[in-house]
């Protein structure tokens, strides 16, 4: 059975948002491609264009302990043995109101072992024509303090080269060491004259990325930026506000037979990975409280 889906359009852009995931499947600006899509019905590759709540990222082993309780959730990414992206891709979205440009769809993430929280999600996708702004918010409908984190899943294209042409800016001063084998948090590096600097546009190269990064530089109007552009010309660029400041890039390196470096991801976090443990930038939403975190997609 196919998914409910829904078209927009503004001007020169047009996307699709599925109900499956509250996810972006398409969005194209004169008809090209400024994401990976993926196709209708059926799974979603590599979390693409999902939102990732009640955290980004991942959670080692799944466990964590919140407020002196240990927790634990399911770990969904074996080889790694973490728990990736929370579990609201798993939902299947309401749609509260749409029109020619924008949609809204709403879930329910219910208590848990896991996670007994209460939280109520409501994603806004909103076309103009200066792209697409995506606003989230999540509201504590349940009787305890939770945990919360979240961020969107897209793959950047920058056009038809291979990604290893395309030149990169990262807005971002520092990014999160990892252990090669798990992706697990070591440490807040510098970029400065490491492969990771891309505070000044340069071509990616055979650059792998997989990491978080901040010290994000933004603007008098609380605003950051990255963008990627291809040789040929043609670029998209991702903006998001001071409620994400982490961000995660990652160049979707993959072994054979899958596709490799199919696209960029970009996903601007509230919080940086495993924060349901080291606490950093976790929000806690308190009964009663909303979170809220926005971001766009354009042509570059």
């Amino acid at each position: 059975m196919r998914t409910s889906e829904y078209k927009i359009q503004a001007g020169e852009y047009a996307a699709v948002v599925t109900a499956r995931a509250g996810a972006l499947r398409e969005l194209r600006h004169r008809g090209r491609d400024l994401i990976v899509p993926f196709p209708a019905g059926g799974p979603i590759p590599d979390f693409r264009g999902i939102i990732a709540a009640p955290w980004p990222n991942r959670i080692p082993d799944g466990r964590y302990t919140f407020d002196s309780v240990d927790y634990e959730v399911p770990v969904n990414e074996p080889e790694r043995a973490c728990a990736l992206h929370g579990f609201a891709f798993g939902t299947a979205w309401t749609l509260e109101s749409r029109d020619e440009s924008s949609v809204e769809l709403s879930c329910t993430l219910e208590p848990t072992p896991g996670y007994p929280f209460r939280l109520h999600l409501t994603a806004r996708y909103r076309l103009s024509a200066e792209g697409l702004l995506s606003r989230v918010t999540a509201a504590n409908t349940g009787v305890d303090a939770a945990p919360f984190g979240v961020c969107p899943h897209p793959y950047l294209l920058a056009g038809p080269a291979p990604l290893d042409e395309w030149t990169l800016q990262i807005p971002a001063g520092s990014f999160l060491e990892v252990t090669p084998d798990r992706l697990l948090p070591v440490a807040t590096r510098s970029v400065v004259g490491h492969a990771l600097d891309f505070r000044t546009p340069r071509t990616i190269g055979a650059t792998e990325i997989d990491h978080a990064f901040t010290a994000v530089a933004f603007d008098a109007g609380g605003r950051a930026q990255l963008t990627v552009r291809d040789p040929g010309g043609t670029g998209v660029g991702m903006a998001w506000d001071r409620s994400c400041p982490w961000l995660q890039v990652h160049t979707a390196d993959k072994q054979p037979p899958s596709p490799n470096r199919l696209g960029l991801a970009v996903e601007p976090m509230t919080c940086p990975p495993d924060a349901f443990n080291s606490g950093e930038d976790l929000v806690r939403l308190e009964p009663g409280a909303t979170h809220e975190a926005a971001w766009s997609i354009f042509a570059a």
